[in-house]
């Protein structure tokens, strides 16, 4: 079911602005794929005048040809020339298009396989000083090309954009509305498998509940996300060995370097360069205590970011021989079992990144963090810390769970002041105010925060 435009307001003005503008502009859209680029490319051009061109895996001639009809159906005529190159058909096109027209090349990176002059000609083409307005937008999944053809100071883009645009997965509060969810943890549990993703949500929409939709376009092998890891990363890594076995390492409960590195059987200096890729991709993050220096902590552990990455990597991947042998409703079984912990982590994952969106006692607060000491296991952990962004000696330190009762509020806040007596927060800040976060949660405490306050993360919500 095509869902209705959520979000990317912002974006959208940017770009409607952009292509309305009394000069020429260059746009560049880029990020993962599957989260919304041509659906706002498409929105920003409703009434503006654009030849849309989607690039395809074709020789240089064949993209030439195909290219050269879309533009026909706007200039008539315009496919009976055989271009040589592109530099003859971008001439063309800038010297017959209507003022203030569009030309978008959609799977820019896909083009610029075939025809790595082409940077240099529309670099050209945009520093030219034509008569009228011309418009250029180029769009691709492949961060890596993209950031390469735009970032990079040698390349002949670099520079020449007028938006330069990297389109970020979305909040669980637009998840809501896209899969019209009831309760808290109905949201939650939706968005521990789909994430951010809007074509995630779309495909999911179209069945009757979550587990239908993970039974059928996930665990399936037939189904469309059987194997969505290998897809997303062919558009940026020429081999997937290395990135999908971290990928797989880290989803089965190997946080540290030296952890991933051991179960490659490599080198942990070996491995940084290959996670740091997949940090640029942003499918991996690297933790650290709350407080601590990124560049000095020796505590850090690498997690996925990616929702369902994570979910994939943790219930699909170690049971693919299974599931090829039919075994689909065991692994559904399997996954039931152990949902409500692993909902849990998903949960402390969501507060920490939401906190910063409410107002809590009058106040912003800023990055969430958790805090731990010495090795996880055996120290004291505390799930959320968070400063006041105007005084960092002003805390917020809280606890996360899935329910509680009543008479379990007090003791639980109790333990966690006492938990943070025995840290470093305990002499060093002026104010501390402690909360729970709480999914399902429909008791009213002034110390006690809702999951319906933090899936929304509304301004004034909170307490």
């Amino acid at each position: 079911m095509r869902l209705s435009f959520l979000n990317r307001h912002s974006e959208l003005k940017r770009l409607e602005k952009a292509f309305s503008g009394k000069g020429s502009s260059f746009v560049c859209l880029y990020g993962r794929r599957r989260c919304g680029k041509t659906r706002l490319l498409r929105e920003s051009l409703e009434t503006i005048t654009h030849v849309y061109y989607s690039g395809a895996k074709r020789e240089r001639s064949v993209q030439l040809a195909l290219l050269a009809r879309d533009i026909s159906r706007l200039l008539p005529g315009f496919d009976r020339v055989e271009y040589p190159g592109w530099d003859e058909l971008l001439q063309r096109w800038c010297k017959d298009a209507p003022p203030g027209a569009v030309l978008v090349l959609d799977e820019f990176p896909w083009i610029v396989e075939q025809a790595p002059e082409l940077p240099g000609i529309l670099q050209e083409h945009i520093d030219h000083d034509y008569d009228s307005i011309r418009h250029f937008a180029v769009c691709g999944s492949s961060q890596r090309v993209m950031m390469g053809l735009l970032l990079d100071a040698s390349a002949p883009l670099y520079g020449r954009a007028t938006e330069l645009i990297r389109l970020a997965p979305m909040g669980i509060e637009y998840l809501v509305d896209a899969l019209k969810t009831s309760t808290p943890r109905q949201s939650l549990e939706n968005w521990a498998v789909w994430g951010g993703i809007p074509r995630y949500w779309e495909i999911a929409s179209d069945f009757d509940d979550l587990w239908q939709a993970v039974s059928e376009a996930v665990l399936d092998p037939l189904g469309v996300f059987h194997r969505e890891p290998e897809n997303l990363l062919l558009d940026d890594m020429r081999d997937l060995v290395q990135p999908l076995s971290i990928l797989s390492l880290i989803g089965r409960g190997s946080h540290r370097l030296s952890e991933i590195a051991g179960g490659l059987g490599k080198k942990a200096t070996s491995i940084s360069r290959p996670i740091s890729r997949l940090q640029e991709l942003d499918y991996v993050e690297r933790r650290i205590p709350f407080g601590q220096s990124p560049l000095k902590s020796k505590l850090s552990y690498y997690n996925l970011k990616d929702s369902f990455l994570r979910f994939w990597f943790r219930f699909v991947e170690p049971e693919m021989s299974l599931l090829e042998s039919g075994g689909k409703d065991l692994v559904m079984k399997s996954i039931r079992t152990s949902w409500n912990q692993y909902l849990g982590y998903v949960w402390e994952d969501l507060v920490r990144i939401n906190l910063p969106r409410m107002i809590i006692d009058n106040r912003r607060w800023g990055p969430a963090s958790s805090w731990w000491s010495g090795r996880r296991e055996r120290g004291i952990e505390l799930d959320v810390v968070s400063a006041n962004p105007e005084n960092d000696r002003e805390l917020i330190i809280g606890e996360v769970k899935l329910r509680v009762s009543g008479k379990d509020i007090e003791p639980l806040l109790g333990n966690l002041r006492s938990k943070v007596n025995h840290t470093p927060f305990a002499s060093g800040a002026e104010t501390i105010r402690y909360r729970l976060f709480v999914l399902d949660n429909d008791i009213s405490h002034p110390e006690v925060i809702s999951g319906e306050h933090i899936i929304t993360a509304s301004a004034g919500s909170g307490g």
